[in-house]
């Protein structure tokens, strides 16, 4: 199972994204938090700075929508090119019918959960998501510290996407650093996202490299 490194630009440098996004370009992906001050208490930006991240970045967009009434809002995304869109499953009052326009749309759809959402209500929905967030901190801030609560979430969530015989990628946002990578890993994830750990780090493109490492040492 390989692993892959989607740092958050949460944690970069707003004032100069081209350099920031310069600095992840050895990642598989960016994520990307679109936040809209309902969904969750903060506010980050939407479809026009994203549109415009997506025409200067050196690698493909993964989009973490957390915004209200997601039916109407998440196809956007895929307009503009995100190669992944995420939403929240408590956004969505039909998340199978949105998972399947975004893909109509281009994208790869993905449901995320936040941290006190089963996975069991969606566990026969599974075959419609090309992958599933596991957020490991309340959405909404960068830089909170690890839910050790969620692992066994993670845990049931790839013992049932084994169990379906799907190939359906798993991430986890939140907290995620060298010091909490090998839970995560153990625990079946196989996109990792990190904010803080990456960007506040004085080489990215090192600590990318290290959060690799220390993840290929876990994977089964």
């Amino acid at each position: 199972m390989s692993i892959d490194i989607n740092p958050s630009i949460l944690s970069s440098d707003f004032s100069d994204l081209r350099g920031e996004l310069e600095k992840i370009s050895t990642a598989d992906m960016a994520h990307i938090d679109v936040m809209d001050n309902h969904f969750v208490p903060n506010l980050t930006f939407g479809p026009p700075v994203v549109e415009r991240i997506q025409a200067i970045s050196p690698i493909p967009l993964d989009a973490h929508l957390m915004i209200a009434d997601a039916d109407r809002n998440a196809p956007v995304y895929a307009e503009i090119g995100c190669a992944s869109v995420t939403f929240h499953a408590e956004a969505a009052a039909a998340p199978v019918r949105l998972a399947r326009e975004l893909r109509r749309l281009g994208a790869k759809a993905s449901l995320a959960l936040k941290p006190a959402t089963p996975i069991e209500p969606f566990i026969d929905l599974l075959g419609e998501f090309d992958q599933i967030l596991i957020m490991t901190v309340e959405p909404g801030f960068g830089g909170q510290k690890f839910l050790d609560v969620c692992l066994p979430k993670i845990k049931r969530t790839r013992e049932a996407i084994s169990a379906a015989g799907l190939e359906i990628k798993l991430q986890v946002d939140g907290g995620v650093s060298a010091s909490t990578i090998d839970r995560v890993v153990d625990a079946g994830a196989d996109v990792l996202v990190a904010g803080s750990a990456v960007y506040g780090a004085e080489d990215a493109a090192a600590a990318i490299s290290e959060l690799r490492t220390l993840a290929a040492a876990h994977t089964h």
